[in-house]
């Protein structure tokens, strides 16, 4: 059975204390629908970006934010396709954690299934490698050197399982939620269960198992940030050994590692939410608003866009034109939006 070892010091324990408090501070702040909306958006723009570009992706966070609101660039179809499987696999997490369905062996063969379209053969995507698996430096004019040897590929579907029923387990343990993040995404690195897409893979499951245990943050946090700002670090904390037997022996310096980024990364969230909670917006928010996610897809469109129509709703929502009326009505009670002209001529605008 997968047991991982490791010691919780005080360097771990107290970056835990710090995530927890800064947790309760992001949880009660005030903002604006519209201003949680577009940073929970650069959130995940930030997240393709880095994840992506971590495995060598050439797009930048323009052409990334781009791609997202669906426009065409011009880039090599290879990175293209990174950045819109990275998105839609973030998708599909965040419809596993709105179903509540608990992460399973299929779950994370279909988040390698996405990350992996058209930039692996279709026989590989979301299926374990048939083979060995080796991870390399190679240095012009220097003979290659193997950094790593992923365990036997017959060994891929019993380490995946044990990995799994350990995942399951670790919530009736009641583990700390960011440290089997942190090993998750170490597990899948040292199993290296598949061909290519380990890495996305791996990092979008730690995301998946935050959100889904009350560590969402708002969904504001992008953690691959801390890792592509100094990739070396990232590479030397994650490669605690040449072979899976010698990565099992202590994940210590893995997690001072983890938790130390996700304070960071969660004190930069902290921050720019306090900078947008304030006086004014206490005043209009009395209470918390909750928004349906009909009601964030019109809010989305119009902070993208600049405005909606009603025609817009019915497009947006895939809705007749009663329903995207009674949305529009609604948010424009509750003084979210507000209608510019009338008849057929209205617009709804935000009205911050």
């Amino acid at each position: 059975m997968f047991d991982p070892k490791y010691k919780l010091n005080n360097k771990i324990l107290l970056n835990l204390t710090a995530i927890a408090e800064a947790k309760g501070i992001i949880g009660r702040a005030k903002i604006l629908p519209q201003q949680e909306l577009r940073l929970r958006r650069q959130a995940v723009i930030r997240m393709t970006h880095h994840s992506t570009e971590i495995e060598g992706n050439g797009l930048d966070m323009g052409q990334v934010e781009a791609l997202y609101a669906k426009k065409k660039i011009d880039a090599p179809d290879r990175d293209i396709y990174e950045v819109k499987n990275y998105l839609a696999a973030l998708k599909y997490i965040e419809k596993i954690v709105s179903d509540k369905k608990a992460i399973s062996e299929k779950v994370i063969l279909q988040i390698h299934k996405l990350v992996t379209d058209k930039t692996l053969a279709p026989q590989y995507c979301g299926h374990y490698r048939p083979g060995p698996i080796y991870v390399v430096r190679r240095k012009f004019g220097e003979p290659q050197e193997t950094l790593y040897t992923g365990p036997e590929a017959k060994q891929v579907p019993k380490l995946m399982a044990d990995f799994i029923t350990w995942l399951k387990d670790s919530k009736d343990l009641e583990i700390n939620p960011v440290l089997v993040a942190a090993i998750a995404h170490l597990e899948i690195a040292a199993i290296h269960p598949f061909n290519d897409g380990n890495g996305r893979t791996a990092r979008a499951l730690a995301t998946l198992v935050l959100y889904q245990r009350g560590y969402d943050f708002r969904r504001l946090f992008a953690l691959e940030d801390y890792y592509n700002t100094n990739r070396p670090a990232y590479y030397k904390a994650i490669n605690l050994g040449k072979t899976y037997e010698e990565r099992k022996r202590d994940a210590t310096s893995w997690l001072e590692y983890f938790t130390k980024g996700f304070k960071n990364e969660i004190d930069e969230v902290k921050n720019r939410i306090l900078s947008l909670s304030t006086r004014d917006v206490d005043e209009k928010i009395k209470a918390p608003i909750y928004l349906s996610p009909e009601q964030l897809k019109i809010i989305d469109f119009i902070d993208q866009v600049g405005r909606i129509s009603t025609k817009d709703v019915e497009d947006v929502l895939s809705c007749p034109k009663r329903s995207a009326q009674l949305q529009l009505q609604k948010l424009k009670k509750i003084k979210i939006i507000k209608a510019i002209g009338k008849g057929k001529a209205t617009w709804y605008v935000s009205n911050s």
